[in-house]
């Protein structure tokens, strides 16, 4: 007889009585079973749901909130957002164990960006990219006819950081994180310290970075920071001591790599529970972050890119012209070496890099032309160059020269920035944006021209001014 076959013949077989009974018993009893399980199962998920959720609500409440004004909204969920990332040397914030290391609050005075980034995240495409903007950075300050470095703008607090970049460069900012000397040191040792591979001997004595053999070096926060903070650094080669002349940009692409690696670290101990909160709980109560910036969106942003390769991510630094010695602007000197962003080609590529598509100039966008420079006859070449993209030249005159060698600013009227988003990168040289309440001229555009500047050519049908003055 097959196994499992019932046995023949009559009355009940000697299996049937069991099966019978086995099937009624759990009738009875396996439904009270298993609602009973089902329930303890759910109530120990919702007990561990909760928990997380409630730990995760203490971390976020330990998180500083600012209330930033002027970013931009987020399209809907699942699109790009583009998220400010910067690093402060505010001393009166840090937690006062280490002035004679950074200097106290009254020997350092204000609260500059040493670092500027922009993080774009396409969740979408799962895509990232990371875009630098030089601290030296010589910009329109919004709303006025007067410059600084982009670094200072923070000294105003981070909106009027956030609104310098949207002004500027025409870059939409949907978050603000902020981060001081404390949280970042923070971050490294709760790690245990990070190793990095240096080809050379390096020192600065301003950031106190110190490594006096090449090769791999294990350090703490301390000494990481000294890293991403050398701008006066010095290698050796050969028993030799050479300065790097790059300073701030030389720092801003260590600070990439840097990032990488300490990235790289960091990932494959995020499935750490106690490595995660160490992690957590020494940078949450130095973090900021804008107020919008919800709980639900950073811990969606951490999961949906927590399995990005970081040595995938491109990083880009807007290219910027140097201007040495000791810049005067307005008659008045003191800003020492600052630098011009250049464009055009270089723009498209910080844009493209930010999910940024350029718009076509606006039918019927007026334009006054004011010769900023000093050069003869720019003015009028420029006017020129400008109908041949399609713009109505309203005027030509002179400016009051700023400075010597001088910027290109494409200032723009309210309402009217799309205008000078499609204009910049049509103009080659030292070029930038800049909001003015209104402009004298009545015209949407005001083109103050630099030193170095010429008009990329373009298919597009002139248009006759109303009035001309040749500059």
């Amino acid at each position: 007889m097959p196994v499992g076959m019932p046995p023949t013949g009559p009355g009940p077989s000697a299996r049937g009585p069991r099966h019978a009974a086995a099937r009624r018993r759990p009738a009875r009893r396996w439904p009270r079973r298993a609602l009973i399980g089902s329930i303890v199962f759910v109530a120990v998920l919702l007990l561990v749901a909760v928990a997380g959720y409630g730990y995760a609500r203490y971390r976020y409440g330990q998180i500083h909130k600012d209330k930033v004004k002027g970013l931009t909204a987020e399209a809907p969920s699942g699109t790009s957002v583009n998220i400010l990332l910067i690093g402060e040397n505010c001393r009166a914030c840090l937690n006062g164990k280490q002035a004679n290391a950074f200097g106290s609050a009254q020997q350092v005075g204000g609260n500059r960006s040493d670092v500027t980034m922009i993080l774009h995240l396409d969740p979408a495409k799962h895509t990232a990219s990371l875009v630098s903007i030089p601290r030296d950075t010589f910009v329109p300050i919004p709303g006025t006819t007067n410059a600084n470095r982009i670094d200072d703008a923070l000294n105003k607090g981070p909106s009027t950081l956030v609104k310098t970049i949207e002004d500027d460069f025409g870059i939409p900012i949907n978050h603000f994180v902020g981060l001081n000397f404390d949280t970042f040191q923070g971050i490294v040792n709760s790690l245990g310290g990070i190793t990095l591979d240096f080809p050379d001997p390096v020192k600065d004595a301003y950031s106190g970075l110190n490594i006096p053999n090449a090769g791999c070096h294990h350090l703490n926060g301390f000494q990481a920071l000294a890293v991403v903070r050398a701008r006066h650094m010095y290698y050796n080669q050969n028993g030799v001591w050479y300065y790097d002349p790059t300073g701030d940009i030389s720092r801003i692409h260590r600070d990439h790599e840097f990032l990488k690696v300490l990235a790289a670290e960091l990932k494959p101990r995020l499935h750490n529970p106690l490595t995660v909160n160490s992690i957590i709980g020494s940078v949450a109560p130095d973090l900021q972050v804008d107020s919008n910036f919800s709980m639900h969106e950073l811990i969606s942003l951490a999961l949906d890119y927590r399995s990005t390769n970081p040595n995938n991510v491109p990083t880009v630094t807007l290219p910027v012209f140097e201007v040495p010695g000791n810049f005067a602007y307005r008659g008045a000197s003191g800003y020492g070496s600052v630098v011009f962003p250049v464009g055009p080609s270089d723009w498209n590529t910080v844009y493209s890099k930010l999910g940024i598509t350029v718009p076509s100039l606006p039918a019927g966008t007026t334009v006054t032309v004011l010769n900023g420079s000093g050069v003869p006859g720019q003015g009028a070449q420029v006017a020129d160059a400008l109908k041949g993209l399609g713009a109505t030249v309203t005027a030509v005159g002179n400016a009051t020269i700023a400075s010597s060698p001088a910027e290109t600013i494409v200032y723009y009227a309210p309402g009217h920035r799309q205008a000078a988003e499609a204009l910049l990168p049509h103009l080659s040289g030292n070029t930038v944006m800049g909001e003015l309440p209104s402009l004298s001229s009545g015209s949407q555009l005001e083109v103050v021209t630099g030193t170095y500047l010429s008009v990329a050519a373009s298919s597009s049908t002139a248009t006759t001014p109303s009035s001309s003055v040749s500059t």
